[in-house]
């Protein structure tokens, strides 16, 4: 089984910002001061088993994976991901901006681009290749739980390289908001969700920053341990 504490670079909105009080409140929970927060009062009334149906991403905290959760490698400390996540953000690229839509992914509800720039892929695989010094190997009990039986060639070829099958041209940004719904909900889940965030008004977002983030135990949330803004320039 995986060793603890585990790690995740992920992207996540500046704490004060408009989009993550709209995923946190939506999850129930604040990543950044780990927090339990109350759902809005209106979704709550339109499925009021909305703590069962965010109760997979409410572990995570509202994001979008760049590296998936890992334990550190042996010889290697949270002290020396801390610096290699600050040099990552201080060089200089391109900030990758999308217009955010909430969409259907698999069966469940996120936050995603309408239209992924390539410069966003090429984050996410900077982010997987360059940190991946720190993850240690993937337990066999690990890899089951991927069941690379579902997975396609290419994807087990990425979970035995870099530890997670959706990496590289196989990654899709999302900020998940639901776990997997039943069809009969999806449709009117999705519904009142782009509802409620079109009040955003969010016409672009820029993928301008990422947070560690740190899991301590098994029954334990995610929760941030830094957050970094990344360097603009041509990269």
């Amino acid at each position: 089984m995986s060793n603890y504490p585990r790690y995740a670079i992920y992207y996540a909105p500046e704490q004060a910002s408009d989009l993550n009080r709209f995923g946190a409140q939506l999850l129930g929970y604040d990543a950044f001061g780990g927090e339990d927060l109350p759902f809005p009062e209106d979704v709550v009334s339109a499925a009021p088993d909305w703590r069962d149906l965010t109760a997979d991403p409410r572990k995570y905290g509202f994001h979008a994976t760049l590296k998936a959760p890992f334990s550190l490698a042996q010889g290697r400390t949270e002290a020396e991901l801390l610096a290699a996540c600050a040099a990552f953000a201080a060089t200089p690229r391109a900030i990758p901006v999308i217009r955010p839509v909430v969409g259907s992914i698999s069966g469940f509800i996120a936050v995603i681009p309408a239209d992924p720039p390539t410069e966003l892929i090429r984050l996410a695989a900077d982010c997987v290749s360059e940190f991946d010094t720190f993850r240690a190997p993937l337990t066999e009990a690990d890899r089951v739980r991927r069941n690379p039986s579902r997975l396609t060639s290419a994807q087990r070829d990425h979970l035995d390289r870099w530890g997670y099958p959706y990496v590289m041209e196989e990654f899709r940004f999302h900020m998940t908001l639901t776990g997997r719904l039943d069809a009969s909900r999806l449709e009117s889940v999705l519904a009142m969700l782009s509802n409620r965030f079109s009040t955003l008004g969010l016409e672009t977002l820029a993928i301008d920053r990422l947070a560690l983030f740190r899991q301590d135990s098994a029954d334990s949330r995610f929760r941030v341990v830094r957050q970094y803004v990344l360097m603009p320039g041509q990269g």
